[in-house]
């Protein structure tokens, strides 16, 4: 059992400096704490804020941070780049624009980052 990730949920990247609030525009099923979250809820900057900065070279900033910088890591600006929707999702509660996002959900990222839940943004509900 997992519980719904709603508008204000904390994720993490283990590639980035600091934890981000999940963005949710309000179309969506309410939960008890604001709009409930979907696969689809991963739009750069609309949905999921930076993380700071970026130590993955896969990132082009980092990648070309480090060559100026002879070769030691030096962390560029962070610019969330979802691979695709979140997975895996609850596929028992379905929104407006998809199956809901749960705790254990994760969100690839193009530049090597594995987006996660850390808070869901509420516990009343089990799915």
């Amino acid at each position: 059992m997992g519980f719904c990730c709603c508008n204000g949920a904390l994720l993490s990247c283990p590639m980035g400096l600091t934890p981000t609030p999940l963005t949710v525009i309000p179309k969506n099923l309410f939960g008890p704490t604001g709009p409930m979250a979907t696969c689809l809820n991963c739009v750069p900057f609309l949905n999921i804020a930076p993380f700071g900065v970026c130590k993955s070279l896969l990132n082009p900033s980092t990648a070309a941070l480090t060559a100026a910088a002879f070769g030691v890591l030096t962390p560029g600006p962070c610019i969330p780049t979802p691979a695709g929707p979140w997975i895996p999702t609850k596929p028992n509660i379905i929104g407006i624009t998809g199956p809901v996002l749960a705790d254990s959900s994760i969100l690839m990222c193009a530049f090597g980052g594995v987006i996660k839940v850390n808070i869901p943004g509420q516990y009343t509900i089990t799915i």
